[in-house]
């Protein structure tokens, strides 16, 4: 059984309201479950909130009573009045189904838009910051080394955990609910420092050096990691990474993986040397991507071949104010071709930043779109609808996700790099 501090105690007796006393009492069922023997203190959260439609499953108009079920899995007639999240902990969101200012650009209803923004609205009354982000550090939220922290974003988890050093496990939508109302989790796994050694030694020995390359290393990375609750640590003859690179290597290898923690030498808040990361442990394995491995991975997630294209997707991950000019820059005096929506996501402070700087009234003089909160694969199958026979993206994990749904609609799936596809949208064709 877990070990309560008198502060935990009292939250569980109700002393502090039955929201927090509900939201501790599943933490400490999950503490129990896992065999954790104490909670530790959650400084920082970003929660999947919002509307999205697997709440429908609850046929309520009462958010109240959604959340209850939904995410405090409140199984009798009892319904939770929403209160205040952990002062503890400060909580944003993280990426959500819809733009929070626009939705027929994105082919959602009018009715997904208000429901959306209804429920954001709720939980901000309660405390949870507005912020629409799957890449949070770009605004200022970075818990630093040894910090707890909880996400639903598992990208997030691994940039947590291996750049910063800070502390996170996978927990799901739930359980970083209750962490970030309650302000503890479950003192286990990542959260234990001696659990953070390097378990597998990767041995990069194919191309790395462009964004794309990292893409497409942390998709191939993820299709090797087999053994399960693997911690791999990353060698070879690469220069070390920025923060572009570091984005779409994690995000593609939590695509392809259940991975949390990855280590890379010189790089990683925890990885100085190859010896640092081991901790004195003998790795478990040694894995070896070669070229074929890179070139196996950059083959299942793009189509070879040339299409129509009508909807070009860029920013899965959200796009940093670099990423953002770079396109701005790629598009000025020039326009998107008619029949093609080209949209970039972003988080609201990059997109504020754009506007500031001009790039966002460059990226709409040519015809395409900057738009925060959310992805089209996060938003939902409509938003793909318009698809007819091709999408493109410089996303290893869009392109992974959607793949199978739109080959069976006969539409292509293109993958490439952000100019490859800003050109794809000029044209209206991707040419191969």
């Amino acid at each position: 059984m877990v070990k309560l501090t008198d502060y935990e105690q009292r939250m569980l007796n109700g002393e502090m309201g039955e929201f927090k006393q509900r939201a501790i009492k599943k933490i400490v069922e999950y503490a129990n479950a896992l065999g954790a023997e104490e909670l530790c203190t959650v400084t920082k959260a970003t929660l999947f909130f919002g509307y999205q439609p697997y709440l429908d499953a609850v046929k309520s108009d009462d958010y109240d009573e959604i959340f209850s079920r939904m995410v405090l899995c409140e199984h009798s007639d009892k319904i939770y009045k929403m209160d205040q999240f952990s002062h503890e902990c400060f909580a944003q969101t993280c990426a959500g189904p819809c733009d929070h200012f626009r939705y027929k650009e994105i082919n959602l209803s009018k009715e997904v838009f208000d429901k959306n923004r209804k429920f954001l609205d709720i939980t901000k009354e309660a405390g949870v910051s507005i912020a629409g982000s799957c890449t949070p550090y770009l605004s200022g939220w970075i818990p630093l080394r040894g910090e707890h922290f909880v996400s639903t974003e598992s990208s997030n988890i691994l940039f947590g955990n291996s750049v910063y050093g800070a502390c996170a496990n996978a927990d799901g939508l739930e359980a970083s609910a209750w962490s970030a109302i309650c302000g503890r989790t479950p003192l286990w796994g990542n959260h234990i420092i001696e659990n953070r050694y390097a378990t597998h030694v990767i041995d990069v020995q194919c191309r790395i050096e462009t964004p794309l390359d990292w893409d497409i290393l942390g998709h191939a990375l993820g299709r090797l990691l087999t053994d399960g609750n693997e911690r791999p640590v990353l060698i070879g003859n690469f220069n070390r990474p920025d923060l572009t690179r570091l984005k779409k290597f994690f995000t593609a290898l939590a695509t392809t993986s259940g991975c949390e923690l990855c280590h890379i030498v010189g790089s990683t808040a925890e990885a100085p040397t190859l010896e640092a990361a081991l901790a004195g442990h003998q790795p478990k394995r040694t894995i070896v991507i070669d070229q074929a491995e890179y070139d196996k991975s950059y083959n299942s997630v793009t189509d070879h071949e040339s299409a129509d294209v009508q909807l070009v997707a860029l920013g899965c991950p959200h796009y940093s104010l670099e990423e953002i000019r770079n396109v701005a820059m790629m598009l000025k005096g020039k326009k998107v071709a008619p029949g093609v929506s080209l949209q970039i996501w972003t988080d609201f402070t990059m997109q504020h930043l754009a506007e500031v700087n001009g790039y966002a009234q460059i990226i709409e003089e040519a015809g395409a779109v900057l738009l925060n909160s959310g992805c089209p694969m996060v938003c939902g199958r409509t938003a793909y609808d318009i698809v007819k026979t091709g999408f493109a993206t410089d996303a290893a994990k869009q392109a992974h996700y959607v793949h199978t749904d739109l080959n069976e609609k006969n539409c292509k799936v293109f993958y490439g790099t952000t100019e490859k596809c800003i050109e794809a949208a000029i044209k209206g064709r991707w040419e191969v």
